[in-house]
C-alpha cells in the first residue's frame, strides 16, 4: 500500500520557502546594504526599492490566488522560481536606481508565485486536523532560509563581483525552486485517491466537499476586516526592522557580527515557529498572535537602544521568538476560521492588504534613518505600530466566532475577478 504523500508536500513546500525566504525575505537586507556600500546610494532610495518589491508581491498574489484555484499549483511555483532566478541574475547587472526598481517589480512577481500563496494552499489541502503542525513545519523553511541562504548570499556578495555573485544566487533559486516542486509537490489529495490528513478513499468513492466560508461572506466579516488591519501594523513593523537589521548591527558592531545577527534570528524563529505549531492550537489564536504583536514591540525597543554585542542578541533572539509565529500564524488564523473552499482567495485578499504594510515598513525606517542619522527613532515608530497591531488582534474577536461589519466589503472592491 502506498503511503501519504502529504509529508512529501509538506517537506517540498520547506524546501521552497526555505529558498525563497533566504534570498528573498531575508536577503534583501543584504542586498541593501551591499547596493548601499558599492554603489553608495542612500538607505531610503534602496528602501523605496524594497517597498515596490513588496507592493508587487501582494498585488501579484492575487492574481496568483486564482491561478492556483483553476490550476496546479506546481505551474505557479515553478514560474516563480523561474521568474525570481531571472530576476537575481539581473541585479548583478543593476548601474541606476531605476535599474534597480525594474527589477525589484520582477522579482516581486517571482517571490510572490513561490511563496507562501501556493505554499500554504498546497498544506491546508492535505491537512485538516494537524494543520496548524503541517504549516508550522512547512514555514520553518522562511526561517531556514535565513539561516542556511542569506549568510551564503552575504558571504558570497563581500567575496566576488556583485555580477558574479547575483548571477550564481539565480542559479541558486531555480535549483532550490523548480526541482522540489516538479518532485514533491502535489496540488490535491482527492486526485490521488487520498482524503486530508492520510485516510484512504475508497475506489468510486467521490471526496468529501471542500467545507468552510464563501469568499463574499469572509471579507464582509469583523475578522477579517481585524486580521488583515492588525497584519499591516504587525508585518509592516517586522519587515521593515528585519530589512534594516544588518546595518544596524554592522554600525554598531561589526561586519562578522552584523552576518550572525541574521543566524540567530532566524534560529531562534524556526525553534518558536516548532514550539508554536504544538500548542497553537489549544490556545485562542487571535490573543496569542496579539500577544506576540506586543512581545515584538518590546524587542524593536531593546533593538532602539541596545549598542553592544550583548544586549543586540539578547534583543535580536527576542525578535526572531515573534517573527517565528506571527507569520506562521496568519495563514492558519484565516484557514481556521474560514476553511479551505476558498482559502486561496481569502489569504491572497489579506495578503494583498498587508504587504501594503510589509512595503510601507522597510521604507518608513529608511527614510526615518536618513532623517534622524540613526536607529533608534525608527525602531522605537516600528515598535508603536507593532503594539497598534496587537490592540487589533484583540479587537477583531476570536477565530471561531463569525461577526459581519460593514467595512468588508471596502477591502472587496480590490482585485475583484
Amino acid at each position: 500500500m502506498s503511503r501519504f504523500p502529504g509529508p512529501k508536500v509538506v517537506a517540498g513546500c520547506f524546501l521552497v520557502l526555505t529558498t525563497t525566504s533566504g534570498l528573498g525575505f531575508y536577503g534583501l537586507a543584504v542586498y541593501l546594504n551591499v547596493f548601499s556600500r558599492e554603489l553608495d546610494w542612500d538607505v531610503s532610495s534602496i528602501s523605496l526599492a524594497t517597498t515596490l518589491f513588496f507592493v508587487v508581491t501582494g498585488v501579484f498574489g492575487l492574481f496568483a490566488a486564482g491561478l492556483i484555484a483553476r490550476h496546479d499549483v506546481r505551474i505557479v511555483i515553478v514560474g516563480g522560481g523561474i521568474t525570481g532566478g531571472v530576476a537575481l541574475a539581473l541585479l548583478g547587472q543593476v548601474q541606476e536606481r531605476w535599474h534597480l526598481f525594474v527589477v525589484y517589480a520582477l522579482f516581486g512577481v517571482g517571490f510572490a508565485a513561490a511563496g507562501l500563496v501556493p505554499a500554504t494552499t498546497v498544506v491546508t489541502r492535505w491537512y485538516h486536523t494537524r494543520r496548524s503542525m503541517a504549516l508550522a513545519i512547512a514555514s520553518t523553511g522562511l526561517s531556514v532560509g535565513g539561516i542556511a541562504m542569506t549568510p551564503f548570499a552575504k558571504a558570497l556578495l563581500d567575496r566576488v563581483s556583485l555580477e558574479s555573485g547575483m548571477a550564481l544566487l539565480g542559479l541558486v533559486w531555480v535549483a532550490g525552486t523548480v526541482p522540489f516542486a516538479l518532485v514533491l509537490v502535489k496540488p490535491d489529495p482527492a486526485a490521488l485517491g487520498w482524503a486530508p490528513d492520510g485516510a484512504r478513499l475508497d475506489a468510486g468513492t467521490p471526496p468529501t466537499a471542500l467545507g468552510g466560508t464563501p469568499f463574499s461572506e469572509a471579507q464582509a466579516s469583523r475578522f477579517f476586516v481585524g486580521i488583515t488591519i492588525a497584519y499591516v501594523f504587525a508585518l509592516g513593523s517586522q519587515v521593515g526592522a528585519i530589512q534594516q537589521l544588518v546595518k544596524l548591527v554592522e554600525e554598531r558592531t561589526d561586519p562578522g557580527t552584523a552576518a550572525l545577527a541574521t543566524v540567530f534570528l532566524a534560529a531562534t524563529s524556526v525553534i518558536a515557529r516548532l514550539l508554536g505549531g504544538r500548542i497553537v492550537s489549544h490556545l485562542p489564536m487571535a490573543r496569542f498572535t496579539a500577544l506576540l504583536a506586543v512581545v515584538q514591540a518590546a524587542a524593536l525597543t531593546m533593538l532602539a537602544f541596545a549598542e553592544s554585542t550583548v544586549p543586540l542578541f539578547a534583543a535580536i533572539i527576542l525578535f526572531g521568538a515573534t517573527i517565528g509565529n506571527i507569520l506562521m500564524l496568519q495563514p492558519l488564523l484565516i484557514s481556521q476560521r474560514f476553511g479551505v473552499v476558498d482559502y486561496p482567495r481569502i489569504f491572497g485578499r489579506s495578503q494583498f492588504f498587508t504587504m501594503f504594510g510589509v512595503a510601507g515598513g522597510p521604507l518608513l525606517l529608511g527614510w526615518l534613518y536618513d532623517s534622524t542619522g540613526g536607529y533608534r527613532t525608527p525602531y522605537l515608530v516600528g515598535a508603536a505600530c507593532s503594539f497598534t497591531g496587537g490592540i487589533v488582534f484583540m479587537w477583531a474577536g476570536p477565530a471561531t466566532e463569525p461577526t459581519t461589519v460593514g467595512a468588508g466589503p471596502l477591502l472587496a472592491t480590490v482585485g475583484e475577478r
